[in-house]
């Protein structure tokens, strides 16, 4: 979940790692990421001992680790990554049909979830905006959660619910805007949808997250779906 913000990190190109374990689909995600003069795919690996070595030989901006790998799987291995490098950012990829996987992996701190089918300029502006501290979630993904997590009953966002322990006191605009987060929608698509300028769909997001005591616009979603408010 992110908007497309292009801008470059400290305007130097963003070094990035792969780590999947399928050479052809590593093939396909380096000349797709290389085709960006901005972003450079400065390693790769097939497993997660080797990624982790190449992290601290390289110091990328931001790695690309699939879920599914052989041995240490992504999700141990981006959670070592947070522990180890936590400057370093981590995209975590993931396919349609791995439900479970998709739910271990929200908790395991990556700063975005992407279904491989993305679209290669929309993998690009994904990087971009994580490397500049963005998060962002692939609206699939929230999908995914959505069915697979059983929604709970008499719960409100709205501030006039007559229950205060189950409430959350956001607006019926925030409300508007968390619908929107959980699409992955960006501030800018949030913007456009409203018809209100990106300033004040930051400043609805800005206050969501701080309502709902969370840390980013992930964890927001997450919170939202799992709790069963969207």
């Amino acid at each position: 979940m992110s908007g497309n913000t292009n801008v470059q990190v400290e305007n130097k190109t963003i070094k990035i790692i792969i780590v999947e374990d399928f050479k052809l689909t590593r093939v396909g995600l380096r000349c797709a990421l290389n085709s960006n003069p901005d972003i450079e795919v400065c390693a790769e690996s097939e497993n997660a001992i080797d990624g982790l070595k190449l992290i601290e030989r390289y110091k990328p901006d931001v790695v690309l680790m699939d879920l599914g790998l052989p041995g240490m799987n992504g999700i141990e291995a981006m959670v070592k990554v947070k522990e180890i490098y936590p400057n370093t950012k981590v995209i975590a990829l993931t396919s349609h049909d791995r439900t479970e996987e998709v739910m271990a992996a929200l908790s395991s701190g990556a700063n975005a979830y992407c279904l491989k089918d993305i679209d290669p300029s929309k993998l690009a502006d994904v990087v971009r905006d994580v490397a500049n501290g963005v998060c962002w979630i692939d609206p699939m993904v929230s999908n995914l959660v959505l069915k697979a997590l059983p929604k709970a009953e008499n719960i409100s966002f709205l501030a006039d619910s007559n229950d205060s322990q189950c409430r959350v006191p956001l607006t019926e605009r925030e409300f508007e805007v968390l619908k929107h987060l959980v699409a992955g929608k960006s501030n800018t698509e949030i913007a456009k949808e409203l018809i209100v300028s990106v300033h004040t769909a930051k400043a609805h997001v800005c206050s969501i997250l701080q309502k709902m005591s969370v840390n980013d616009r992930v964890q927001a979603a997450v919170k939202a779906v799992k709790e069963g408010l969207v």
